[in-house]
């Protein structure tokens, strides 16, 4: 498919964790795609985002004249697109706990979400660890350890990830792997084996991944007055 075949449109790299997931699958599975950011918390962020989407929220993945809102649906889409890129497991049990990881992360997690809001740039330590964020964030380091134990580590290819090869379950945490980061997150206190640090360090050195990094740099560099 030509680069012109998918637009995305995102809010700010620092911040917006749900245009993070999609981005960062399309990117690490060398998708092409054009790149329209939208600068959240300004007073015509909803105006300029309905010139894209009509749910007034991104991200949003605009292709033959349609447009994909919702960051599940537009990876599930481009696995769907892309089956050579192996974006779900090929097993069908890990590819059903794949889709059953990504969905948690999708509808759950809100006292985590809500407390820890992603800041890819910032340090925060200490804040915001409630006893229900902890309590989240307890559930996300078991989470990936069965994945990376029972999945990941006994794939024929394992590259460290979730179910060994990226996958759009490692995409839709991609962002929690920064909160733990930005907020200091004892993660051995919440059950860590070195398991969660170490799917971390796979996270965080991916190409891609650094890549939204350095977005992020440029973008806050621009705001700051001369």
């Amino acid at each position: 498919m030509a680069q012109q075949e998918f637009e995305l449109v995102i809010g700010d790299k620092n911040w917006s964790s749900w245009s993070l997931r999609p981005w960062l699958l399309m990117r690490q599975a060398g998708i092409p795609f054009v790149e329209t950011s939208i600068r959240l918390r300004q007073t015509d962020t909803k105006e300029q985002i309905l010139a894209h989407s009509p749910t007034g929220y991104v991200p949003a993945l605009k292709w033959r004249d349609a447009v994909i809102g919702d960051s599940l649906a537009i990876c599930e889409t481009i696995a769907d697109l892309y089956p050579a890129k192996k974006l779900w497991p090929a097993d069908p049990l890990a590819r059903a706990m794949a889709r059953s990881a990504a969905a948690e992360m999708h509808s759950g997690f809100q006292n985590l979400r809500r407390e820890m809001p992603m800041a890819v740039l910032e340090k925060h330590p200490g804040e915001g660890q409630t006893e229900e964020a902890l309590a989240d964030a307890r559930r996300v380091v078991s989470l990936w350890r069965e994945c990376r134990v029972r999945f990941g580590r006994q794939a024929a290819e394992d590259q460290g990830f979730l179910f060994g090869l990226f996958s759009v379950a490692d995409a839709m945490y991609a962002p929690v792997v920064t909160r733990f980061l930005t907020y200091d997150v004892d993660l051995a206190a919440l059950g860590d084996d070195g398991t969660a640090r170490t799917y971390m360090d796979a996270i965080m050195t991916l190409p891609a991944m650094q890549d939204w990094v350095r977005g992020a740099e440029i973008e806050e560099a621009a705001k700051s007055p001369v």
